[in-house]
């Protein structure tokens, strides 16, 4: 184990094998839909896909579900709220918020890789109330400020 790497409790109702990286430099896992029956997502519809899986972080981690870039850019199937987040203190199931943007319905199997799980850390913060902000060269510059293409 390097020194990036943290131990996770996990509890897995389902019965597919627990997320995993596919490759060495892979920062996702993917994770499967966990389903008693076949689900069709309709057209411009978002449906939460349960995946078995329970986990504890450990604080100053969070997980964050993602698309998987060939289920978006083949089948038009997203997460709306990407990156949704998964709390540190969450206990809950993870499920996962697709949509369908397609005027196709599409089906979800029992075992299909539905979105990915990203583990990073994250910094709490305590606010500071000023009356003006320290002054940069963008300033409020912004939504394009810097250009197209540049």
């Amino acid at each position: 184990m390097n020194m990036f790497q943290k131990k996770v409790q996990i509890i897995n109702k389902s019965h597919h094998p627990l997320p995993a990286y596919k490759t060495e430099g892979a920062a996702g896992m993917d994770l499967s839909a966990f389903l008693k029956s076949p689900l069709t997502l309709l057209p411009r519809v978002s449906a939460l896909v349960p995946t078995g899986l329970y986990i504890a972080l450990p604080k100053g981690l969070e997980a964050q579900i993602r698309a998987r870039s060939g289920l978006a850019s083949r089948h038009g199937i997203i997460v709306p709220n990407a990156p949704g987040t998964i709390d540190s203190d969450y206990r809950g199931e993870i499920k996962v918020l697709l949509m369908n943007l397609t005027d196709t319905p599409f089906d979800i199997k029992d075992g299909d890789r539905i979105a990915q799980l990203i583990v990073a850390p994250y910094v709490s913060i305590t606010w500071k109330s000023v009356n003006q902000l320290t002054e940069t060269a963008r300033g409020e510059g912004g939504f394009g400020s810097t250009g197209v293409g540049d």
